[in-house]
């Protein structure tokens, strides 16, 4: 079931896909007191250190082609063929990234409901875990940030499997594709398929993240 839904995501028939609304969702009656806090719950996971990577996917092309424009005059000399750069990929900086099974290889990682980003990736049926280093930090920043070109002067050649981008100087990258979607509250949990891996030979630490900043 998954897998259809992903060829149908990443078919030329698929709509656009939308990121999903807030769900409504609550443990307690609306008359009874929440068991816990947010901004408590976040304090205290807080605690949690965890390493940081960053989620990448391939451009995908959501919209038909624009027409030919028409040729210059016989008399006129031709323009230069302008470049065509194709569709931006996507990323996002991610905490909640786990191994998940030795067989079959899975992963898994938890991106948020209301996410921009998400639906580009499920889009495209495949992305790319970059593990960051301890001198990533800025990185990290610049994909945690909504709206922006994430990839303005980021080095990145394409992963060897699903051509996502492979950035440079990380210390892990793991290629995928899109296994299964679960709902998980606020946020969905995404499971792929490795299809390739590979780590740096060097002995830089991680990148961490602990009561809201990096180690």
């Amino acid at each position: 079931m998954a897998a259809a839904a992903v060829r149908y995501l990443r078919s030329a028939d698929a709509p656009p896909v939308e990121a999903l609304p807030r769900p409504a969702l609550r443990c307690v009656g609306e008359d009874e007191r929440a068991p816990v806090g947010q901004a408590e719950f976040r304090r205290v996971l807080g605690n949690f250190a965890t390493g940081v990577a960053v989620v990448t996917s391939p451009g995908t092309t959501d919209a038909p082609q624009a027409p030919s424009p028409t040729p210059a005059p016989a008399h006129s000399p031709s323009p230069a063929p302008a470049s065509d750069p194709g569709p931006a990929p996507a990323g996002f900086a991610c905490q909640s990234f786990s191994s998940l099974s030795l067989d079959p290889p899975l992963v898994a990682f938890m991106v948020g409901r209301t996410s921009t980003t998400w639906p580009r990736i499920a889009r495209a049926g495949v992305f790319c875990v970059n593990v960051l280093s301890a001198g990533q930090g800025e990185l990290c920043r610049a994909f945690a940030v909504s709206g922006a070109d994430k990839f303005a002067g980021v080095t990145y050649d394409p992963a060897p499997v699903t051509g996502s981008p492979r950035l440079a100087g990380t210390l892990a990258w793991i290629d995928c594709t899109i296994h299964a979607v679960h709902t998980g509250g606020d946020h969905l949990i995404v499971v792929g398929r490795v299809e390739a891996l590979g780590a740096s030979e060097g002995d830089e630490a991680p990148l961490l993240f602990h009561k809201g900043r990096f180690l």
